[in-house]
């Protein structure tokens, strides 16, 4: 089974990797915008107030919803959270763990604290989720940490 997990995140990382052109010179941000399927994350943090902490040296571990995964939260989340950046830095640091997690770092049924406080559980039985949010590419390398990208937004409790 870890030996199918890992290579169902290899397979998804080396399909995601065109979108990362340029390895791990770029910061977690700028990894982030030239991906080019964040944009709702990047406009999410830069309203936030939070890019130059994900620009500082880390290493962060960033669980990043793609655009889809913010477009299928309930209508007016995403414009309610925009609008209240205290709730809104809450979700955002959720998605972060201090550190450097790799793929070959977890393990089924893994704790992981978030910067927000909270724990997140990583479960890696028939393909890797976090809290539920299919991991759906892994490993993406940044110069001050590593981004995980995920199918869903994650959301602690408010």
């Amino acid at each position: 089974m870890i030996r199918r997990t890992f290579l169902s995140l290899t397979a998804a990382t080396m399909i995601a990797a065109p979108a990362f052109a340029g390895g791990h010179s770029k910061d977690i941000v700028d990894t982030a915008v030239g991906a080019g399927t964040f944009t709702t994350l990047v406009a999410a943090v830069e309203a936030a107030g939070l890019v130059d902490t994900l620009k500082g040296e880390g290493p962060f571990t960033v669980f990043a919803p793609t655009d889809d995964a913010f477009a299928a939260l309930p209508e007016g989340t995403v414009e309610g959270l925009l609008a209240d950046i205290p709730a809104l830095t809450k979700v955002l640091t959720y998605h972060v763990v201090p550190g450097k997690v790799m793929s070959t770092d977890l393990s089924n049924n893994m704790m992981a604290t978030t910067v927000e406080g909270s724990d997140v559980t990583i479960m890696t039985e028939g393909g890797v989720t976090v809290n539920g949010a299919n991991v759906v590419a892994a490993d993406i390398e940044a110069s001050n940490g590593v981004i995980h990208v995920i199918d869903a937004v994650i959301l602690p409790g408010m």
